[in-house]
């Protein structure tokens, strides 16, 4: 086993070239048999072995910097930085992270889970590496899936005036070039990379300038040249950006990658090497459904499907069909997503109502302001978003659609705790990040039932609003319970006296146990789904300040900004002298692991909320 000698930082380069390939064929049945019992990302993974094996024996590392966009291919890279028995915990409650970490190893030079930010991190680590005198190597490694958020091309533009190396692959696994203009382009590779050519170049520029009329020789060449190249380079985007382009190779051809880093590495400005892959390489039900292997929970190696196959709805299946429902009553609605048709839950809509969809790439910022415009238009959109992503457009909410008061409706999936993919995915802030906003209305659905009744509501809503949903398993519970969704209205599920719980969305469920259990120690409780975070439900509040001594919110956000601060304002404002317990998510990244454990650390699960409800009766009591 060519896997057992790679042990630390570039023991890769201990292995025999023509071994290369035998090492390859490994790690591609270890990450098999890996993510199959704890899931992860297995068929990006599997598409940049070779890549990622280029890499390591082209460069030598930790000197050199490997920048990976989103950080979900980083698997590979992790095996070669001596981390196979991490893989036993990958994505596991205080186990090794699905993605780069500096934290991990001094291999893992930037912290990354979002896309289109590599070229950025690594133009930053050029210049400071210029800046101190450095001579290292940075390669960015962005996918064509990145390379569709606008943010890498301002990377692109500014990486353009560099006059020292920086390399960006460009892992494309969804494009086609023909044979002659691959051939062709190779050829004029190695001849622009060649260090003759190289000094050639610069020593008849330097002779020219300054001359009578070298300048316009210059330009005459290069006008020359521009032409040709547009004929046979598919890349004269870049070039004509100022980054040199090299391309397309064969991304699973490692000698071939080793060669081509080499010539990059003696280009003094951007280089850009293209690199055709195939996603899920080496395993056939990855390759034949990539989408499903992108984040695959475990699953039969044999078969390739989940090992516990989903039996019952989760709120991106009730979400799917509510908007099927809706896209058929009303012509007006329209779906927007970036780049996540199948993780949104608008793959249905999309085949229903193919001229009403729109995915927009890696682009939320786009896609936010793109709304705001069919808004603006006469229609009614749906912006279908997981929570963390939303983020990367406040700056579109807030100017394009809020100012406006335009009707709007952001559909927030993965919102609360989503688990196994830690700090970058976990949907935590949006309470705080949204009600800072005027204009918008920000709610969130107790089960399956009330998500329906919340997009009807968004849909007949005049203004901007925001419905937000959890990851997974959609709540059955109180179905009973199902009053009418009205604007800054809160619901009483149950009416006693002296404890009063407000839960929002998700933490209802939460509370239902929580009142259980003070109930069984001589409590009475009521439990209220305060159902809108913006507006709040101010009048419930004070009516439970009536009769109840402590007031208890309950939420999946952060505290900082969320819910129970407002509810603290309000009793604030009126004079309120009421107890009042926050309970809530710290003010903390939290990493990545199982959703009940998480719950569990950071004290919102049932238990740990019951104890710190008794603490505060019991300091009282005392008092």
């Amino acid at each position: 086993m060519f896997l057992d000698k790679i042990e630390k930082i570039n023991d890769i380069k201990k292995i025999d070239r023509e071994d290369w390939g035998e090492l390859a064929q490994e790690i591609r049945k270890f990450l098999i048999e890996k993510i199959s019992v704890t899931g992860g990302h297995l068929g990006s993974n599997l598409g940049a072995v070779e890549l990622t094996m280029a890499l390591h024996l082209a460069l030598n590392l930790p000197e050199d910097k490997i920048i990976w966009d989103v950080g979900h291919q980083s698997y590979t890279h992790k095996i070669l930085t001596g981390r196979k028995e991490g893989f036993d915990s990958l994505r596991q409650f205080h186990g090794m992270s699905g993605f780069p970490k500096r934290k991990e190893s001094c291999c893992d030079v930037f912290d990354t889970g979002h896309s289109s930010t590599s070229i950025s991190a690594g133009l930053g680590l050029v210049k400071a590496r210029d800046i101190r005198g450095g001579s290292n190597t940075v390669v960015a490694v962005i996918g064509d899936g990145s390379l569709t958020g606008g943010m890498a091309y301002e990377a692109l533009n500014n990486a353009a005036k560099l006059e020292t190396n920086f390399i960006v692959i460009l892992n494309d696994n969804n494009m086609s070039i023909s044979e002659n203009v691959g051939g062709m382009s190779k050829y004029l590779n190695n001849v622009r990379t060649a260090t003759g050519y190289l000094d050639l170049k610069a020593g008849i520029l330097h002779a020219l300038r300054g001359t009578k009329r070298g300048d316009s020789t210059i330009k005459t060449i290069r006008r020359v040249k521009s032409s040709f190249k547009q004929m046979v380079i598919p890349g004269m985007l870049f070039e004509d950006m100022g980054v040199t382009y090299l391309g397309p190779v064969d991304g699973h051809d490692i000698e071939g990658l080793v060669r081509v880093i080499g010539e990059a590495r003696r280009v003094k400005g951007p280089v850009l090497i293209h690199a055709l892959t195939q996603k899920g390489k080496g395993y056939v039900p990855a390759e034949r459904h990539p989408a499903r292997f992108h984040g695959a929970e475990p699953f039969n190696i044999e078969t390739g499907l989940p090992k516990k196959p989903r039996t019952v709805a989760n709120y991106t299946d009730v979400f799917s069909t509510v908007m099927c429902k809706l896209g058929q009553r009303e012509e007006r609605i329209v779906a927007v997503t970036a780049a996540m048709p199948d993780g949104t839950g608008l793959k249905r809509f999309r085949n229903m109502y193919p001229d009403r969809f729109f995915d927009v790439g890696i682009a939320e910022e786009h896609a936010v302001t793109f709304a705001a415009g069919l808004a603006a238009g006469g229609l009614k959109p749906v912006v279908a978003v997981y929570s963390s992503f939303l983020q990367r457009a406040y700056d579109q909410i807030l100017h394009d659609v809020c100012i406006q008061n335009l009707p709007v409706i952001f559909a927030i999936d993965r919102a609360g705790l989503v688990g196994n993919d830690g700090e970058t995915h976990q949907g935590i802030f949006d309470f705080t990040y949204l009600t800072g906003i005027p204009n918008i209305c920000v709610c969130a659905p107790k089960n399956k039932w009330e998500l329906s009744d919340m997009m009807k509501f968004a849909v007949a809503y005049n203004a901007p609003v925001a419905v937000r949903y959890p990851r997974g398993q959609a709540y059955d519970g109180l179905k009973d319970f199902r009053a009418p969704v009205e604007p800054g209205k809160a619901e009483w599920i149950y009416r006693e006296w002296e404890i009063a719980l407000f839960a929002v969305g998700s933490m209802v469920r939460t509370a239902e146990d929580v009142r259980k259990q003070l109930k069984g120690r001589g409590y009475g409780v009521s439990l209220i789904n305060a159902r809108f975070v913006k507006p709040i439900d101010e009048e419930a509040v004070r009516e439970a300040c009536r009769d109840h001594m402590l007031i208890v919110t309950l939420e999946e956000n952060v505290l900082t900004g969320g819910y129970g601060e407002k509810v603290l304002d309000c009793l604030n404002r009126d004079g309120l002298r009421n107890l009042c317990l926050n309970i809530g998510i710290p003010d903390a990244y939290v990493e990545h692991g199982d959703v009940e454990a998480l719950k569990r650390e950071i004290g919102i699960d049932a238990d740990s909320i019951v104890q710190r409800i008794c603490q505060v009766l019991e300091k009282t009591a005392s008092k």
